[in-house]
């Protein structure tokens, strides 16, 4: 049988564990589709999960994907849409019996396949990857494909990469071969750009301005060609916007180095083109595929202890001798000292505020133990404790409340052939999926050129984010921050000005730490990562900015000297 050579629609109808849950029905009434994706899963999500299931061990799964398809299940059906999720999590044949009890409850004949085999959690010792809470190998597209491939209308799975929700369909449509790289690093270019929903189509976009409607962005999809080149779009009268801006932003989102690495194919992000087609549809092209690693990444969460915390406000005059007192005072009338205390003082306020609100600032303590004892109810009421004993104006964002349990993070590599990957067909049948045929060590990259020194002219004090958006985020202890601009020759001056040195000024939290930049010409962009900035994770980190969500706004919001010939404004009001 030949394969098709028409595009394959795949939308996405979520981004993570609680987006929105209309999400699915906008999906599958909003316009034509063939497949529709669901990412559920995140580092933090396996740990909850996880930890779900240490108390309900028939759970383990994200039950919001149920109840969506409770009200859903039979308008895909009619439609004729099949649908692919990660949202299995650490229990993907549980969701996919529930699944199969609920077609047959609603009458609807729905065959259903699940993924799995990413669960290394039994063998984790054996493997040398310690004693997890979980530990989930990042599976390939092909285990969807090949459940495609037996006729499933469902197929749940594990812990596969988020842009194997996009590539497995992608492989089973038009039929390509582990070897097919370069279309098999678009469909991971178009994977990445939809995984996280909302955030192609406007959402958390630096320039948010420029979108003419945010009240309620559409969900993205993308209209992937045989050669795994893409156009990323929405549905018709959908809010938001599909833009080169919008589309770079999420290029940028939790990536590295040129190279993204995953299990099927390398991806060169660094050939990626975009190009603005029509009104929100960006065509995606040039994206060249390497051979995959030999070895797969494995997410390991490790239960790490408890924690609790206290917020006290601190309002007007003396903020930093009232913060000095309440601090001594705390930290002497402990009935047991943790394991580690973290105090952060966020100076808010400002002077002669003509609100109290604006007058406060935030005094933040943070206990950790490995035992429950010392963070427990006793650590938050010895705050309670100094109400009438300490600083004037002494109040609490909250009352006390019992210590909680903690988990880190931690990536974990093992070699791809100890990785069982297998589909349950809708049959019952269970095939094995063998890892890559192609996998192997490729050769070092060409070092980044050193920038060009250049005369810009007439410079103005502005913030950076007048000319540059930037998009942050989390990856373990690690963040990320892409940066890029609108033209080559802005271009130009911000590969000569964001230099790692010119990093670390701007944003001191990062001096001591390790960062890398990479070059990434073909989106306008540099991309910095910052080693530690997070600690252990976000499950345990104690940071402002737990997932740096916000760092590449801070960024952004600081002064630099920008070429006038760029248009950017002086002074330091708010950004676009």
């Amino acid at each position: 049988m030949t394969a098709p050579t028409s595009p394959v629609r795949i939308g996405n109808a979520s981004g993570f564990y609680g987006d929105r849950f209309a999400a699915v029905r906008e999906m599958l009434e909003g316009g034509e589709l063939d497949y529709l994706t669901g990412d559920y899963l995140a580092e933090l999500t396996m740990l909850i999960l996880g930890r779900d299931k240490m108390k309900h061990p028939d759970r383990g799964y994200a039950s919001t994907f149920l109840r969506q398809m409770r009200e859903n299940l039979a308008v895909a059906h009619e439609r004729g849409v099949r649908i692919v999720t990660n949202a299995g999590g650490l229990n993907p044949a549980g969701l996919a019996e529930q699944i199969r009890s609920l077609a047959d409850e609603l009458g609807i004949d729905v065959r259903v396949a699940h993924v799995d085999g990413d669960d290394l959690v039994d063998r984790a010792g054996d493997l040398g990857l310690g004693t997890p809470l979980t530990a989930n190998a990042y599976l390939g597209g092909f285990g969807i494909a090949a459940a495609l491939d037996a006729g499933a209308d469902v197929v749940v799975t594990g812990r596969v990469t988020d842009a194997s929700l996009v590539v497995g369909p992608a492989v089973h449509h038009f039929g390509w071969a582990p070897t097919d790289l370069d279309p098999l690093a678009g469909a991971v270019v178009a994977g990445h750009v939809i995984e996280c929903g909302t955030q192609a189509t406007g959402g958390n976009y630096a320039f948010f301005g420029e979108i003419a409607d945010l009240t309620h962005p559409g969900f993205p999809l993308a209209e992937v060609a045989a050669d795994g080149s893409s156009v990323i779009t929405k549905h018709a009268g959908t809010g938001g916007a599909v833009t080169v801006g919008t589309v770079t932003a999420q290029l940028l989102y939790e990536i590295g180095g040129p190279r993204y690495l995953g299990p099927d194919v390398t991806t060169r992000m660094d050939s990626v083109r975009l190009q603005q087609v029509g009104a929100d549809r960006v065509a995606i092209s040039g994206v060249r595929g390497e051979a995959p690693p030999t070895t797969t990444k494995v997410s390991l969460n490790f239960l790490a202890g408890f924690r609790n915390e206290v917020t006290m406000i601190l309002t007007g005059l003396d903020i930093d001798d009232k913060a000095a007192l309440a601090r001594e005072q705390f930290e002497s009338s402990l009935p047991t000292k943790p394991d580690s205390i973290t105090w952060e003082l966020s100076r808010l306020d400002r002077p002669d505020a003509p609100t109290e609100a604006q007058a406060s600032a935030l005094l933040r303590v943070v206990g950790r133990s490995r035992e429950p004892e010392p963070v427990g109810r006793g650590f938050s009421a010895a705050a309670v404790e100094l109400a009438l004993a300490s600083y004037p104006g002494f109040s609490l964002t909250a009352p006390p409340a019992a210590g909680t349990p903690f988990g880190v993070f931690e990536p974990g590599h093992v070699d791809a052939d100890l990785v069982h990957h297998r589909v349950t067909q809708p049959d019952g049948t269970v095939v094995t999926v063998p890892p890559s045929p192609v996998r192997g060590d490729l050769p070092a990259l060409d070092p980044d050129p050193a920038p060009g020194g250049r005369d810009w002219g007439p410079t103005v004090r502005a913030p950076l984010g007048h000319v540059a958006g930037a998009r942050s985020g989390d990856k373990g202890g690690s963040a990320n921050i892409g940066v890029w601009v609108r033209d080559e020759e802005q271009f130009d001056w911000l590969d000569a000005t964001l230099t790692v040195d010119a990093l670390r000024e701007l944003l001191p939290e990062t001096s001591d730490l390790t960062v890398t930049r990479h070059r990434l010409p073909n989106l306008l962009a540099v991309n910095f990562v910052i080693e530690g900035i997070l600690g252990r994770g976000v499950a345990d980190n104690v940071r402002f900015d737990p997932q740096a969500k916000g760092l590449g706004e801070w960024l952004r919001s600081r002064v630099v000297d920008i070429p006038v010939a760029f248009g950017a404004h002086t002074g330091t009001e708010d950004t676009v």
